[in-house]
């Protein structure tokens, strides 16, 4: 079997994390060496800290997906004598690609905050705080009766038709083309100056506004007339909202308490911090991986008995509590979460195209705190 190429690694990933899902600014993608090359080996890391590029270094690892960017801001100068200098130069002599999918990973379904909500056991959940919806295309396109198939086929494949848990949807209904090559035509089908009526079906099908160029061209790359005829509609309605945190429901109401264990116990930490009174009976939830102080408000407003993240600041939780929405802070490393999430992703793409590429989990503990 052959190893996956991590261009191809990284566009099925990117199906189920689009790029497009980040909030503005955030530094995701490729950030170091190139995709296109034969993978042995994938690292999924939450940190690229030097470490971790050593761990990825002796384990042979040809390509890293991280959660946290390892180049975040513009870097002026690479000094080679600090760790992070050390990083990157070690893994450009490694030839070891970095690729970060950071807050299109919290965002997505499936994705970080899902995770932990999973992990909560919460049920009926829904996003926290909305950061945007993918608008819809619908693509009509006319085709000879013998090539739908290849047609439909092609757009599928590009993700055209995604609708929930189906994929490849699309209507197909008969008619009659009619056209006239000119002169200067080469017509896959009729004479140069003579009207043409061909048998032809027309496909229709959505997606979102995101992959019109990938549809598109996958379409004319199936179609077999020299100029394909189609139309492209702006839909009124969106596809899902998408966005940062979710928000849920315990089976029963249980103390502050109980919850932060529950916590502790679901994100396998020995301590968190918690705001609010020890007996207060909590059941609906509000969690978000990372640093999440300034989505305090968001659940607040839908009705959030408490909220779960990292980082927590001083004042915020004085004005959690003085509005009676209890915090329980687990630290931003939670979001560790994602290895083994991402590691099943990636691992089931391999053994679906049965490439002979491994999917392994950096097995280091980069949170930098430690309590007393």
């Amino acid at each position: 079997m052959k190893h996956a190429n991590g261009q191809t690694v990284i566009q099925a990933f990117e199906k189920f994390s689009p790029k497009s899902y980040a909030v503005e600014g955030d530094k995701i993608g490729l950030q170091i060496g190139t995709l296109n090359k034969p993978v042995k080996k994938i690292m999924i890391a939450l940190d690229v800290l030097e470490p971790v590029v050593d761990e990825a270094i002796n384990d042979n690892v040809d390509l890293i997906i991280s959660h946290h960017p390892l180049i975040f801001k513009p870097i002026k100068v690479l000094k080679t004598d600090t760790s992070y200098g050390r990083a990157i130069e070690k893994l450009i002599k490694h030839d070891i690609t970095v690729y970060t999918a950071h807050t299109n990973l919290d965002v997505t379904t499936g994705g970080v905050n899902d995770m932990m909500a999973e992990a909560l056991e919460l049920t009926d959940t829904r996003v926290l705080a909305e950061t945007g919806a993918e608008l819809l295309k619908k693509l009509v396109v006319f085709v000879p009766e013998e090539q739908a198939v290849q047609v439909r086929e092609a757009i599928g494949q590009a993700g055209a038709g995604d609708i929930g848990d189906y994929s490849h949807c699309s209507f197909t209904s008969s008619g009659m083309g009619a056209f006239k090559p000119g002169d200067n035509a080469d017509p896959y089908i009729g004479k140069q100056g003579e009207m043409e009526y061909v048998d032809e079906v027309k496909i229709e099908s959505v997606f979102p506004a995101s992959i019109q160029k990938k549809v598109l061209r996958a379409m004319e790359k199936a179609h077999p007339y020299e100029e394909v005829a189609y139309d492209l509609y702006d839909m009124a309605s969106r596809a899902a909202s998408y966005g940062l945190g979710r928000i849920g429901d315990l089976n029963e109401s249980v103390t502050l308490d109980e919850f932060a264990e529950k916590v502790k116990n679901a994100f396998d930490v020995k301590t968190v911090r918690v705001v609010g009174e020890a007996t207060k009976k909590v059941k609906k939830v509000a969690v978000l991986g990372g640093d999440g102080n300034k989505y305090m408000s968001a659940a607040l407003h839908q009705g959030a008995d408490v909220f779960v993240t990292g980082d927590i600041y001083y004042h915020v939780a004085h004005d959690a509590m003085m509005e009676g929405l209890a915090m329980i802070d687990p630290g931003h490393n939670v979001e560790k979460i994602m290895k083994e999430g991402v590691c099943k992703k990636i691992q089931s793409f391999i053994k679906e195209k049965k490439y002979n590429t491994d999917v392994i989990i950096s097995k280091l503990n980069t949170d930098p705190f430690r309590f007393i």
